[in-house]
């Protein structure tokens, strides 16, 4: 059953921050949401969509402010022929039989809808919709996609699952499972894994899985970034225990801190320019050295939307990639505007760490 978000009120409109927050609790928690609408709080057409979505075999999340909870509730019974009632000190649909504080579910025909209230700066509160363990996300490396779906369709249909495969970035596939009927996903993924032992991670969050493996081995990551300007960094931050793997980032946009900073010669600099693979290597031995982390990465590139040559043209990005044994460095020549540049250097960034160690990391 398809899931679809509604956010009622101004505040999720304009708040970009609180918008996100809303839907990345709703993501930890469910497996997809199809569809987000939004609503203003003096729209009159909401009416008429509750009368029209409640009677479709739908589940809603109902997002809304405190101030237009009880609002949103009488809409909703006008709808299905209800009252509100007070319990807990909400007012809430009578056919509510399960709800938390700021948070209720309601069953109507063939939909399911959770209505919650949420306002800035406050914890989210409890989705109560129930979620079955029916899906699973890998990650799968160094395969092309036409490749990887003849290898795995047929493992799908033997343990009836549906997979869909999408490339995030050249060598980097995700794999989204859905169990079907009789759905066996956990079998799916070993036999998988069996087939492809060195190229295959089941994990839905990679930062947080290589955080886990590092954290296990006591194992520490430095990055030294330019053009990417700490993009890099908020990939691993923004995920818990971040903290327990990584020594810090060096943010070096002048040639100046690069050499003051992570120790890149003049020379290097002045020969090859400041977006070379020359560059990156020394980038990363130099934050190596400060940190003494076991892995550092380093990047550096034109994002745009100018700044480039003829020869070093717009989206022309250096990776290096090193271990305490190992260097390796990659020259991308990417395609888009300054920020999806940016985010796929870091990708490229993160799946380089990851097959410089296949050993620690498959």
């Amino acid at each position: 059953m398809k899931l679809h978000l509604l956010l009622i009120g101004n505040k999720f409109i304009y708040n970009l921050p609180l918008r996100e927050y809303i839907i990345r609790k709703i993501e930890q928690k469910t497996d997809f949401i199809h569809s987000i609408t939004f609503f203003k709080e003096s729209d009159n057409s909401l009416f008429l969509y509750l009368d029209k979505e409640l009677h479709l075999a739908k589940r809603h999340i109902i997002v809304t402010t405190k101030q237009h909870f009880s609002t949103v509730g009488k809409l909703i019974c006008t709808v299905t022929g209800d009252n509100q009632i007070l319990k807990e000190d909400m007012l809430i649909p009578s056919n509510s039989s399960v709800f938390e504080d700021g948070s209720y579910l309601l069953e109507y025909e063939d939909s399911i809808t959770n209505v919650l209230h949420i306002d800035e700066m406050q914890k989210f509160p409890e989705i109560l919709l129930n979620f079955e363990d029916s899906k699973a996300t890998i990650h799968l490396f160094e395969e092309d996609r036409e490749s990887a779906i003849a290898m795995l369709t047929s493992i799908a249909q033997m343990y009836d699952v549906k997979i869909d495969v999408v490339t995030l970035i050249d060598g980097w596939l995700i794999i989204d499972i859905r169990s079907k009927k009789y759905g066996n996903i956990s079998k799916f993924i070993g036999s998988a894994k069996q087939l492809l032992p060195n190229k295959l991670i089941a994990a839905s969050n990679i930062m947080s899985y290589i955080i886990e493996k590092l954290s296990l081995k006591n194992k520490k990551l430095a990055f030294a970034e330019s053009c990417t300007g700490g993009l890099l960094t908020y990939y691993f931050t923004k995920n818990n225990d971040a903290s327990k793997i990584l020594d810090g980032s060096l943010i070096t946009y002048s040639n100046t801190m690069k050499e003051n900073w992570l120790g890149v010669s003049g020379k290097t600099l002045q020969e090859h320019g400041a977006v070379s693979g020359e560059v990156v290597l020394e980038m990363s031995e130099g934050v190596i050295n400060v940190s003494n982390a076991d892995y550092a990465i380093s990047i550096s590139g034109i994002a745009g939307d100018g700044g480039g040559t003829q020869y070093k043209p717009v989206g022309t990005i250096y990776v290096g990639v090193r271990s305490k044994n190992e260097h390796k460095e990659s020259r991308l020549n990417l395609s888009g505007d300054r920020n999806y540049i940016q985010h796929q250097s870091v990708l490229f960034a993160i799946k380089m760490l990851l097959l410089i160690d296949k050993e620690m990391f498959f």
